[in-house]
């Protein structure tokens, strides 16, 4: 079993940034050989892809809404994923969730269902 905890999520100003960081705990030795995927869901809206990274590689998957503007990276010997938010909107607004996919298909995937842990998620909120 994996434990994900995200933090940094808070209220900012539109055009401004925050940096959203998701700590796994727990069995982590298995890390390297999966992906790791943030996703929101903003208030009677489904949750959404946002951004992905396989920890192997550090390749990354971005949602076409945030491409430019967010950055999905890793720290291995935290076991920690960070989503770097600039340039943000009030759209982004949203509780954030951070998930891993234990076993990774050839490409990195957007689909929440392919994700088996999840955290409790963090808010964030950008004001006009």
């Amino acid at each position: 079993q994996v434990q994900l905890v995200e933090s940094g999520g808070g209220l900012v100003q539109a055009g401004g940034s925050l940096r959203l960081s998701c700590a796994a705990s727990g069995r982590t030795f298995g890390l390297y050989g999966m992906d790791m995927g943030w996703f929101r869901q903003a208030p009677g809206k489904e949750r959404e892809f946002v951004a992905a990274i396989r920890w192997s590689t550090s390749s990354t998957l971005y949602a076409d809404s945030v491409k430019g503007r967010f950055t999905i990276s890793r720290d291995n010997v935290k076991n920690t994923v960070f989503l770097s938010m600039n340039s943000l909107k009030p759209e982004d607004t949203a509780v954030y969730y951070c998930a891993i996919e234990r076993q990774p298909i050839a490409q990195l995937t957007s689909l929440p269902h392919r994700y088996d842990y999840w955290g409790q998620g963090t808010q964030v909120t950008v004001s006009s």
